[in-house]
């Protein structure tokens, strides 16, 4: 039975890793765990390999976390040895991760195949990544025997970094539809009859929650209204942790909807009732390709928004969706909902009032059945399969 390791650094998270649980039984599927990854995986059904990295023999916090960045993490220790040498598939992700660098460096003397997701968008070659990232990604380029992109976008910029096509399959990643539609059949209405926009991410400037505080503040006084005249109060819900927490809910107090807001993570188990109980998905991703500099002085043309599991998770709970026309967001969410221009938290203000705010709160839309099959769990485990399939005859 070939065994498959799913590598992920101190980045595996529930919503990635369950997408093998549906994987054929002919697999067997185990990833490694790291000390500092910092999701909750109690619930991910995959055997867990306990490893020690670099980064934990290193002092706790930014400064072990800035020593780590600029020597490069990697995997120590018997066990983690181990694991790779008994592996027949590597699954990794990303050109310039560190994780899937060391898979690159492991996979000559232990003889597995290298299978790389890749949700990045932005092809930045080498010029645009720090040297030492610029050296990961020469690594897993060479090393890589499949590449799988999680969208098209994503296969293109794959293409401007130089991979051949016939290394390169779409690969979109899948979730657990049917938990998502069944808790938004399950939910009554709000019994408060007010409208519940969640928006779901990173509390990272690029997320873009800020526009959202500025599209709700809008609402609330009555800059933007109702197709009848009427005025709209949603609640917002902004799902998630990092660093602009404080800002933003400073933000929300200055433009008067504080009261109105809520900001926090939850447990990935709880996201499908946090979908149930809204009446909209509000995303207000932009890129952080804007002009800002590294400290080394190279442009700041990291991210775009790319996949993005929320807006599955919310197309399979029957949410409206307002989003931003950033990256990746279009083809995922392949002609429905409603897009803006990234930071036009006036058009985002428009579409809530005459979409998801126009009708009954907790309101739910349809969407096509085959395009949600294709995000199932079902879907990419076929996929996933076929994938491994392919490296191993070859």
């Amino acid at each position: 039975m070939p065994r498959v390791l799913v590598v992920r650094g101190h980045q595996a998270t529930p919503w990635d890793l369950r997408q093998w649980e549906a994987l054929p039984e002919r697999f067997q599927t185990a990833f490694l765990r790291t000390a500092a990854n910092g999701w909750d995986l109690s619930g991910v059904r995959l055997e867990a390999l306990p490893v020690r990295t670099l980064r934990d023999r290193l002092p706790r916090g930014r400064a072990g976390d800035a020593a780590a960045l600029m020597v490069g993490d990697r995997y120590v220790g018997k066990a983690a040895d181990r694991a790779f040498a008994e592996a027949d598939i590597v699954h990794a992700e990303e050109l310039s991760y560190w994780f899937s660098a060391d898979a690159a460096r492991r996979k000559r003397d232990a003889g597995f195949k290298l299978v790389q997701t890749v949700w990045e968008t932005l092809p930045l070659g080498t010029a645009y990544r720090r040297s030492l990232t610029r050296r990961f990604r020469e690594e897993v380029l060479a090393a890589t025997d499949l590449f799988l992109a999680s969208t098209e976008r994503a296969r293109i910029g794959l293409l401007l970094e130089g991979v051949e096509e016939e290394r390169i399959v779409v690969c979109p990643p899948g979730i657990d539809v049917a938990r998502f539609a069944a808790a938004a059949r399950e939910s009554a209405p709000p019994e408060d009859g007010e409208h519940v926009l969640v928006a779901p991410g990173r509390l990272v400037w690029e997320k873009g929650h800020h526009d959202i505080l500025r599209a709700v503040a809008l609402l609330h006084r009555g800059i933007v209204r109702l197709p009848d005249g009427g005025l709209a109060r949603p609640r917002l819900r902004i799902v998630g942790s990092g660093p602009e927490a404080g800002r933003l809910r400073a933000h929300a107090d200055e433009l008067g909807i504080g009261a109105s807001v809520e900001i926090g993570g939850v447990p990935y188990d709880e996201m499908p009732r946090v979908f149930a109980s809204a009446s909209a998905l509000v995303l207000g991703s932009q890129s952080s390709a804007t002009g800002g500099r590294h400290p080394f002085d190279i442009p700041r043309a990291f991210w775009e928004e790319q996949f993005g599991f929320v807006f599955v998770e919310a197309m399979a709970a029957g949410l409206d969706i307002i989003a931003t026309t950033n990256g990746a967001i279009p083809e995922v969410l392949a002609g429905h909902g409603t897009l803006v221009a990234p930071g036009d938290h006036v058009g985002m203000a428009r579409a809530l009032a005459a979409g998801p705010l126009s009708r009954p709160p907790g309101a739910r839309v349809a969407y096509p059945q085959e395009l949600l099959a294709r995000y199932s769990l079902e879907a990419v485990a076929e996929r996933f399969a076929a994938a491994y399939d392919r490296v191993l005859a070859a």
